[in-house]
């Protein structure tokens, strides 16, 4: 018998089992990197999360016989829906095993609870927050999951999802760069340098993690004026950009962060890279305990591969050769520190320029992430 529970987030021990499933679903897979499960305990409680400040979700396991053999998150983001003049919910921690008629009875309880609420579509998977991750894996499973920052999971989702009526909203593709692929167009450090003293522009590089705290708010400025025109753009809140903040400074690295500032060090564009931690969270199994801290440590100061989950420039300068200083700066990342491999993940494929811009540096798509949408 299959029934559908709906997770009371205040219940200790259905909060526990809504988070430890994908930890037995996936348990022999060796691409796929579990996340901190403290970090998905967060997200399911309104007292420790921003979205619950403005938007409302629930979280839904599939039981057959007494077992769990599936989740699934509904949410409402209304700050999303007010920027778009939309009535979208979406879904989020989808994982089933390969059973169509438990995928069926998740989604419907999606699909009935975004009815109730007066909804016109389900789209997703898309998280609590830009940088959770969108989209599900549709080519890339030969490839280990980027931390956190990606989904990940076993190639039949896709066929559930059309079989309960999603179809293709939009792909976010990610690129890989190594450094026998790397190619800079020897223009681009003329025309960034031509860029930097016409429109006084410069290159702030950060020398602690204390800087960077300094400079969220500005960060977090740029971020909001740089993605409008984009398909998932949604603005942060204050309480959202402390929050990003706190999760990303334990795995940054201030060298590998650049800024495109104003004379008046008023922020325009950004590279945000990150050392690819992914081994030692494997080695975590969801746990973070002495032991695995100091792994951790470790490969934030050892591994050869870097991440890079934010690139972007105010639309003015665009045009004025900041995209220049942008892949003129990632360059010296990657050739400067020695890394074996950088990926550049989620880019939207109706972002065409950028997309061109990353091939012509030698980018490679390897992965990419499939956004569905059905409409009620």
């Amino acid at each position: 018998m299959l029934t559908i529970e709906k997770v009371d987030v205040t219940n200790r021990a259905q909060v526990k089992r809504f988070i430890d499933f994908p930890y037995r679903l996936y348990e022999n897979d060796p691409f796929w990197v579990p996340p901190l499960k403290m970090d998905i305990a967060t997200m399911l409680n309104p007292k420790k999360h921003p979205f619950y400040e403005h938007s409302v979700a629930d979280f839904f396991i599939a039981v057959r016989d007494g077992r769990d053999v599936g989740r699934i998150g509904a949410l409402e983001n209304t700050r999303f829906n007010a920027t778009h003049d939309s009535r979208e919910a979406e879904f989020y921690f989808f994982d089933v095993e390969d059973d169509s008629e438990a995928a069926a009875a998740l989604f419907g309880r999606v699909f009935d609870w975004a009815a109730a609420r007066g909804m016109e579509a389900i789209v997703g998977p898309k998280g609590l927050s830009p940088f959770d991750g969108y989209g599900i894996l549709e080519r890339g499973y030969e490839q280990r999951q980027t931390m956190s920052m990606l989904n990940y999971n076993f190639p039949y989702y896709i066929r559930l999802a059309k079989e309960n009526g999603f179809v293709k909203e939009i792909d976010f593709i990610s690129h890989v760069i190594d450094p026998s692929t790397f190619s800079l167009d020897p223009r681009i450090p003329r025309i960034a340098e031509r860029a930097a003293r016409r429109s006084g522009l410069r290159v702030h590089r950060f020398r602690s993690r204390w800087e960077i705290y300094r400079w969220a708010e500005r960060i977090a400025r740029t971020y909001n004026n740089s993605f409008v025109d984009n398909w998932e753009y949604v603005p942060l809140t204050d309480a959202e950009v402390s929050f990003v903040v706190k999760q990303i400074i334990p795995v940054a690295r201030p060298d590998l962060l650049k800024l495109i500032v104003t004379n008046d060090d008023e922020p325009v564009g950004f590279v945000l890279t990150f050392p690819d931690v992914s081994g030692s969270l494997q080695k975590m199994g969801g746990r973070l305990f002495s032991l695995a801290a100091v792994s951790l440590l470790r490969e934030l100061r050892t591994t050869n591969w870097v991440v890079a989950n934010g690139i972007g420039i105010l639309p003015e300068y665009q045009r004025r050769g900041g995209n220049a200083l942008l892949y003129r700066e990632l360059a010296e990342v990657f050739q400067r520190a020695g890394f074996d491999r950088y990926e550049l993940t989620q880019v939207a494929e109706t972002a065409v320029q950028m997309r061109r811009d990353l091939i012509n540096i030698g980018g490679v798509p390897h992965k990419n992430h499939r956004v569905f949408r059905k409409v009620l």
